[in-house]
């Protein structure tokens, strides 16, 4: 490893050790969130939301263009195009507004769901908050500024669920408990934002400017459609054909596979992406640390989705309730594809930091595709058929996608392959000794959170003593040194924030 790459790693791991507990923090809350209010409220509930935000997330990358990552990946921005940006993610954030309470009617009625019209109209707020929200952000992660980000999504997810949905549950809102958290989310991020972020109009906008960001913009927009369709779609099938409780179910499980997938995601997605974008001309270094990035992701995702596939069922039993339980099947299936989510991540960085967002889009509407595909066909067996579409339509993007980042990288099949290898090992046995444990603990129908606990041990203690036995073979080379990195992080860290440490 030249200077140069261990100089980006650094770089890039230092910067997630700034806002990995950020993201941490949030999804711990949204764990805890959603166990609470999986009690409070009804599959129906959930699921009247979950339709209406198939729409909105769809919609709200009309709202923005591409306009935020233009910004972040453009190497010689000006005034002039930030100006330019802020008025037009403004603007556009008025008009999707606008149409979407004005369709909201037509939308109910494709999901059949009476109830979804003022739940469409509600959410629809999020649009021109959001447009005020895009250029501030976008300049804070060009900046590499995450600590401040990390701490904004903090306190705007405890604001907008942890008191104000959690608080309106209890007092029995229903459904807008989830509506007006949501809005309250957006709210207080935007709010944040706007008080530490510099001045967003220095300059007078141009059509210029304007058009110079969109060669960027269309085609991380027209990619942002493939994404958000992909995300939504089954969803929208489920919704369609299966209706608002088995959605409840089928979102539900979606979501606990996607809260760990989620964070990892986004912690790289907010560092890799502009980190990548200063060294997009330098194909060796981008190499060195996409290999090294999947190895490591696939390290950790890997054996936590085999171990959550097997405690599924006594982890839904503790979080949410029996009456949860037809949820466990389909999370079942989707946490195997834990790894497949995640790892895509990667290839989706480089390539925006790269510049190739246009082959990017293509690949991503195919993604949209293949989970269209794979739920449509699926639900003609349930979430579950559909749950096992959209870990094929994983799969085959995973592979699409990796491809795209062997040919900017000039990484080979087989280098690629072989960083994920101690990750196959990982998982092998730590799945083993949790499957022997869960059979043995249900044999006994010990209390699920018995089960539970014994299960979860017994990974991280399978985990720990097969890299401590065998550490090479358990976490391969760059398990090691990111390990020994981590290590050697932690002095500095307590140092900071032991008290009278450096604020």
């Amino acid at each position: 490893m030249t200077r140069g790459e261990r100089g980006l790693t650094r770089q890039a791991v230092g910067n997630m050790a700034w806002v990995a507990w950020g993201s941490g923090a949030t999804a711990l809350l949204k764990i805890l969130v959603l166990v609470v209010l999986t009690r409070l409220l009804t599959p129906a509930d959930f699921g009247l939301v979950s339709a209406a935000l198939v729409v909105i997330a769809f919609s709200l990358n009309f709202s923005q263009l591409g306009l935020g990552p233009a910004l972040i990946q453009r190497p010689d921005l000006q005034p002039r195009h930030v100006s330019s940006a802020f008025y037009a993610s403004v603007a556009l954030g008025l008009l999707v507004a606008a149409i979407i309470w004005l369709g909201a009617p037509l939308i109910a009625q494709f999901f059949r769901m009476e109830h979804l019209t003022p739940v469409v109209r509600g959410l629809a707020f999020v649009f021109p908050i959001t447009g005020l929200a895009t250029v501030p952000e976008s300049l804070l992660q060009r900046d590499l500024r995450f600590r401040l980000l990390a701490n904004r999504d903090v306190v705007a997810y405890s604001v907008g669920y942890g008191v104000i949905g959690v608080g309106l549950a209890l007092l029995g809102w229903g459904v807008w408990a989830l509506v007006l958290a949501q809005v309250s989310q957006v709210l207080v991020r935007t709010i944040i934002l706007l008080r530490l972020s510099p001045t967003l109009v220095p300059a007078r906008p141009t059509w210029r400017s304007f058009v110079e960001l969109m060669d960027y913009g269309v085609g991380q927009s027209m990619s942002r459609v493939g994404v958000i369709l992909a995300n939504q779609v089954d969803n929208l099938v489920v919704g369609r054909w299966l209706g608002a409780v088995r959605l409840g179910e089928y979102s539900r499980a979606y979501q606990l596979m996607s809260v760990p997938t989620g964070l990892l995601g986004d912690v790289l997605d907010k560092v890799l992406f502009p980190t990548m974008a200063r060294v997009q001309d330098d194909p060796r270094r981008l190499a060195a640390a996409f290999l090294q990035g999947t190895g490591l992701l696939a390290l950790v995702t890997l054996p936590v989705g085999v171990v959550a596939a097997i405690v599924a069922p006594e982890l839904v039993a503790v979080a949410f309730g029996s009456r949860w339980a037809g949820l466990v099947a389909p999370f079942q299936v989707l946490a195997l594809g834990m790894m497949f989510r995640v790892c895509y991540r990667m290839s989706d960085s480089l390539s925006r930091a790269t510049g190739r967002v246009y082959r990017r889009a293509w690949r991503q509407a195919l993604f949209a595709l293949l989970v269209f595909s794979g739920a449509l066909v699926g639900q003609t067996r349930g979430v579950v058929g559909v749950a096992t579409g959209v870990l094929i339509a994983f799969f085959l993007n995973y592979l699409s996608m990796s491809q795209l980042s062997l040919a900017i990288t000039q990484v080979s099949w087989g280098r690629f392959l072989q960083v994920q290898l101690p990750a196959v090992r990982l998982s092998l046995v730590t799945g083993a000794v949790t499957m022997a444990i869960m059979l043995g603990m249900r044999q006994m129908h010990l209390p699920a959170a018995v089960g539970l606990a014994a299960g979860m041990l017994a990974a991280v203690g399978a985990g720990v003593a097969a890299a401590w036995a065998a550490p090479v073979l358990a976490l391969g080379h760059d398990g090691v040194r990111a390990r020994d990195m981590l290590l050697g992080l932690l002095p500095a860290l307590r140092k900071r924030f032991a008290p009278g440490g450096a604020a």
